[in-house]
């Protein structure tokens, strides 16, 4: 007989509050995602917002702007528990176990119903057509890949605010954030561009489609890989910035108020491939710093 590991037993008893409800609002805005998602392949037309400007919004669309405030709380829960102290071993496992739904099912169960509706397939994961089970199969890894990234960094992660201005791998937010904006992106054009320009609309709508898994499977393997980040927050928002700054964020705030769904999904890809950028740069660096040494030697 081996041997058997001994765990101590520890009953909690205490908990940060507030902190730990806004984390399960994240966990709620991933399920919302999920609800939305499901009625999308069923009900394609959406639902009207009466605001005086007759405003209609698919179900795809809504769950994709339910990962967007999950990723809001996922922002909020962790400065409230750093303001007032109260990190802890279980705020952190909560947070990852809520992120599991809003940034790792939610979006995976989107694109599987968003890309199964347009290409009128079913996505199944043993029956059915070769691009269903390869739809399906795409969707499993990206939420594998979402458990592992999250599994090591809770394995990895400091609780030193030094140790936070950059991220080793993509960060489950980013990446369901980025195809969160296609899908926004693809609901947009219908509606834009459809009365002048159909066949432009259609010939974009379907790249965007087309493109999704793909861009599940570049997320999905970015958040398991080394690949440096910035951290968002920390490097662009906090703290005092020059004036030339303020002058360039200025027009990035007016293109999200203007166009929201075009700009978050540049936004996305210019911070995706901003790591993969870093990271070749850093080894023409190297490379041309050991060439220079080599030379200096001989």
């Amino acid at each position: 007989m081996g041997k058997t590991l001994k765990r101590e037993h520890r009953r909690l008893k205490y908990i940060a509050v507030v902190p730990s409800i806004i984390t399960l609002m994240n966990a709620l805005c991933g399920f919302a995602s999920i609800h939305f998602a499901a009625r999308g392949m069923h009900e394609p037309n959406g639902f009207w917002i009466d605001n005086g400007k007759n405003l209609q919004i698919t179900f795809f669309a809504a769950s994709a702007w339910f990962i967007f405030i999950a990723m809001v709380c996922d922002a909020l829960d962790g400065f409230v528990a750093r303001k007032s102290g109260s990190e802890s071993e279980f705020g952190s496992e909560l947070d990852s176990l809520s992120d599991v739904i809003s940034f790792g099912m939610a979006p995976a169960f989107l694109t599987l119903q968003l890309v199964a509706y347009e290409l009128q397939t079913s996505a199944e994961p043993l029956f059915g057509h070769w691009q269903g089970r390869l739809l399906w199969l795409t969707c499993g890894l990206y939420v594998c890949c979402t458990i592992l990234r999250l599994a090591r960094f809770n394995v990895e992660n400091s609780v030193e605010e030094s140790d936070h201005m950059t991220f080793s791998g993509l960060p489950s937010p980013a990446a369901a954030g980025t195809v969160a904006a296609f899908v926004l992106l693809h609901s947009d054009i219908g509606p834009e561009m459809a009365e002048k320009w159909p066949n432009l609309a259609n010939g974009l709508a379907g790249i965007i489609v087309y493109s999704l898994p793909l861009i599940m499977l570049l997320v999905g393997f970015l958040m398991v890989s080394r690949v440096p980040f910035a951290h968002f927050a920390n490097k662009y928002i906090r703290g005092k910035k020059t004036f030339s700054y303020m002058v360039w964020a200025v027009p990035v705030i007016l293109a999200l108020w203007i166009k929201p769904q075009w700009t978050l999904a540049v936004a996305s890809l210019i911070y995706v491939f901003s790591g993969l950028y870093g990271t070749i740069r850093e080894k023409q660096k190297n490379i041309k710093t050991k060439k220079q040494t080599k030379e200096i030697t001989q």
